[in-house]
């Protein structure tokens, strides 16, 4: 693919996520304020008078329709963003602080599962119906079918309580980033190595392979030359599912350890009402999902020529 075809390509999908943002975010704007809890009722808890609370609720332009005060309240999201001066005191300063940290741990976990799993997938793949495979596989079921909530607070205890090997909670030092990112990595680790052995063994059954085999080619040349570039696409697509998954996934994992990520400020942004930041928060993840996938499908064209993307 040329150069001019590929900005296109990038330009036009990123002018995709406009929409995208504005979908999800009216969403939730929507789910909130149908919800027990709307934040936007806050001001009318206290009222009693039938008359009073009508003439607060048209004030309010609370009696407008849903998209009316979604993009009202969007508009007043980013008037109170220009306004605000302090440190820390606006959305686009606290994103400074906390999305740095969840992309930290994300990019932290997603290197040490894809580092274990497709060495897992490989030989697992390579070595069927041994020992081995049925070790792996074991190991990555049990990552599949076990909740990370769970996960987290059992490595919490044997590491952290019992050991003392490791702190409970904070983000000072590296030391607080292993059981956060180990809580991630297993779980995605389970699921690309799954992906990983099965796709390797849809290519190794493939009548190319066998001739390679036939011609006397050496068996470390077709898995790593042959085998392993063509099994590679179902495996990117498992990464980057996963690495959406694990986005959302540190909203759990970051209030386990109090990791003063994206996630966390979103279960603290709930628990205050705190709407425009919800929202804040819901857009962050959208763009980075929105990012992921073009990046998958970037690498599709570039490990099979054959792919080209329009």
């Amino acid at each position: 693919m040329s150069m001019k075809n590929m900005f296109t390509f990038i330009v036009r999908r990123l002018l995709t996520i406009i929409p995208v943002i504005f979908g999800v975010t009216f969403l939730v704007y929507a789910l909130m304020t149908v919800a027990p809890g709307n934040p936007e009722r806050v001001p009318l808890r206290d009222i009693d008078d039938p008359v009073l609370l009508e003439q607060k609720m048209e004030e309010l332009g609370l009696n407008d329709p849903m998209i009316v005060r979604y993009f009202r309240m969007m508009k007043k999201m980013v008037e109170k963003e220009s306004a605000e001066k302090g440190p820390y005191s606006g959305i686009i300063n606290k994103m400074r602080v906390h999305l740095p940290k969840s992309l930290q741990l994300c990019c932290t976990a997603l290197f040490f599962s894809v580092l274990l799993a497709l060495p897992l997938g490989i030989f697992a793949a390579v070595k069927q119906n041994t020992l081995f495979d049925g070790l792996s596989m074991a190991i990555s079921l049990v990552g599949v079918s076990m909740p990370n909530f769970w996960l987290g607070l059992l490595l919490m205890i044997w590491f952290a309580l019992n050991l003392g090997l490791f702190p409970t909670a904070g983000s000072e030092t590296l030391s607080h980033l292993v059981l956060p990112a180990a809580t991630l990595a297993f779980i995605n680790m389970a699921a690309i190595a799954r992906v990983t052995r099965s796709s390797m063994l849809e290519v190794i059954r493939q009548d190319y392979v066998r001739t390679a085999r036939a011609k006397g080619v050496s068996e470390r040349r077709i898995i790593i030359h042959h085998v392993l570039r063509n099994a590679m696409l179902p495996t990117i697509t498992v990464i980057g599912i996963q690495l959406g998954e694990m986005l959302s996934n540190t909203i759990i994992i970051e209030n386990i350890y109090a990791w003063p990520g994206v996630g966390r400020l979103l279960i603290q942004a709930i628990n205050s009402r705190d709407m425009s930041m919800m929202i804040a928060c819901v857009m962050i993840f959208a763009v980075c999902v929105s990012v992921i996938n073009l990046l998958v499908d970037i690498l599709y064209s570039l490990i099979d020529p054959r792919i080209t993307i329009q």
